[in-house]
């Protein structure tokens, strides 16, 4: 056996009760016997399609079972998963079939007719599998899901694996055009612990796959994950497969919007243990949820909430604390080019400010010139991760380049990420270098004045980004959205960030937002704020 996560699943399924639990969405509950037959069964169609190993699978789908039976089935069959943003539109969904190269697409029946105004222009693509609908609706080019996982008769392949197999995650672009960052899969595992989940061997790596497998199998299933944020994102997918191969259970809930009653609602009827979450964008709907209704819903099986992506604000965590004092809340520093940078956990027993991070293993911070950052000395870096990192991005050798540069004879990740080192080695987050606003030559990182922001008692969510000026090169902006019943007053939010932060840090504008410009996944929508704010000044507003 290879570290190769085909090889991992076969062994997980064979290691583990029929009866248990793999997948659940809202009330449908699939077994890992039934998982092992339909994602086989999938996998087996596929190649009976023409699919050969290292042709990329599309996933142009939302949270649901079939999510997780065709990732297994890419797996077994060596395709590459590729992940599609749902909310993108036609040119967004040509661009990233095209780019990626995929060879079969499998997609939500409510993306039907946006995926049939597309095909023609997308020419590589050979099967197109829906998922939902029934039969009849089915378009004529595409095949029902349901009837290909119901071919044959549901037994393993026999493939040989590598653990050069390799999984897509596309970036969000928000930067330029999204890049498929490029995972080997022995290099993945390893980032998202390497079998460290599994008691047997946390603390260490299982030296083979045969022994993390054995540990698997002393175990029994392993804890239920409820990825509250989109799998098509790198922080649900990467939570879930490092939960998933361990033996674990990924649940999910339905909806087109996050619903934080729904996912209660799931954490008390499947007795959930951990939900993955993208910071406040989920945080903060679900203290609402529980402030509103505290005894509804009992949560004494949950035991963990996990973060990462984007900032997640103290006064938030101390909320959930008070509905459930034995929560551990973990905010993860990573990215889809690297996982691990660093790790806070808040408890009943301590916490570590917004922003303040434990630094990772393997990983170091430099200035942009790569000199090392030292600790304490308050010069701002970019944070590096060696090790188990990507190969770097698909057609893209120069931006590969220049995010995975080798310094001193060592190959690092550095996707952009600012920071700080303390005078006791942790790292305090600024913020995403290429969002970085240069207003009168002083350098403001957007995540600090979003944070003091929220602090607010009035305010929701903040953006903030750097609008063109004249006199200031770049004049920090912020667009905020308010909590219910709450009055919009630009002076007094002004003031109340003044009164934290250096005058310059100040926005010299603060504009009301219509919606919240966040994606799905919680990831912030610079770009539509921005637009936005240029909007209503160009208004007067």
């Amino acid at each position: 056996m290879h570290w190769n996560f085909g090889d991992l699943i076969e062994g997980v399924e064979a290691a583990l009760p029929g009866d248990a639990p793999a997948l659940i969405h809202d009330e449908r509950v699939v077994t890992w016997s039934e998982f092992a037959a339909r994602s086989n069964a999938l996998a087996k169609a596929l190649r009976a399609r023409g699919a050969e190993p290292g042709d990329k699978l599309a996933f142009y789908l939302r949270n649901g079972t079939a999510y997780g039976e065709a990732l297994g089935a890419a797996f077994k069959a060596r395709l590459v998963h590729t992940n599609v943003n749902f909310r993108y539109l036609d040119d967004e969904l040509v661009y990233i079939l095209d780019n990626s190269d995929a060879r079969a697409v499998v997609f939500d029946a409510e993306f039907s007719e946006r995926v049939a105004s597309v095909r023609s222009r997308c020419p590589k693509v050979a099967t197109w599998i829906q998922v939902g609908g029934s039969p009849e609706q089915t378009p004529s080019f595409a095949e029902p899901y349901e009837a290909l996982v119901a071919e044959g008769d549901g037994a393993p392949l026999d493939l040989a694996r590598s653990p050069d197999d390799l999984l897509f995650m596309y970036t969000g672009g928000t930067t330029g055009m999204p890049k498929a960052v490029m995972w080997r899969h022995e290099d993945l595992w390893q980032a998202v612990g390497g079998g460290s989940q599994v008691p047997a061997t946390r603390g260490r790596r299982p030296e083979t796959p045969e022994v993390f497998l054995a540990c698997v199998r002393d175990r029994g299933p392993g804890p239920r994950q409820l990825a509250a944020c989109p799998l098509m994102h790198g922080t649900g997918l990467f939570s879930a497969i490092g939960s998933f191969l361990g033996g674990g259970c990924i649940a999910t809930v339905g909806g087109a919007n996050f619903d934080p009653v729904r996912l209660f609602d799931a954490v008390v009827r499947h007795r959930i243990q951990s939900i993955v979450i993208v910071g406040d964008a989920f945080a903060r709907p679900m203290l609402r949820a529980l402030d509103a209704e505290p005894e509804r819903w009992d949560l004494s099986s949950l035991r963990v909430i996990l973060s990462s992506g984007v900032m997640w604000s103290r006064e938030v965590k101390m909320g959930l604390l008070r509905h459930q004092p034995g929560l551990m809340l973990a905010d993860l520093f990573g990215s889809s080019e690297a996982i691990g940078f660093g790790r806070s956990v808040t408890s009943a027993k301590g916490e570590r400010a917004t922003a303040r991070f434990e630094i990772g293993e393997s990983c170091k911070v430099f200035t942009e010139d790569h000199r090392e950052v030292v600790p304490g000395s308050g010069e701002p870096g970019y944070i590096a991760r060696t090790g188990a990192i990507p190969l770097g991005y698909y057609k893209d050798e120069a931006k590969t380049a220049k995010t995975f540069p080798t310094i001193d004879g060592v190959r690092y990740s550095i996707p952009g990420d600012w920071c700080t080192v303390e005078a006791d080695g942790s790292i305090t987050l600024l913020g995403r270098g290429s969002a970085c606003i240069n207003t009168a030559g002083e350098k403001v990182y957007p995540e600090e004045v979003e944070e003091v922001l929220k602090t607010h008692r009035d305010v929701e969510d903040a953006l903030v980004f750097g609008l063109e000026d004249e006199r200031w090169g770049q004049a920090v902006t912020a667009v905020v959205s308010l909590r219910a019943g709450a009055r919009f007053d630009e002076s007094a939010l002004r003031e109340h960030v003044r009164a934290r932060l250096a005058g310059y840090k100040t926005p010299k504008r603060l504009l009301l937002g219509d919606r919240a410009f966040r994606a799905a996944n919680g990831k912030a929508d610079y770009r539509s704020a921005a637009a936005h704010a240029r909007d209503r000044l160009a208004e007067g507003g």
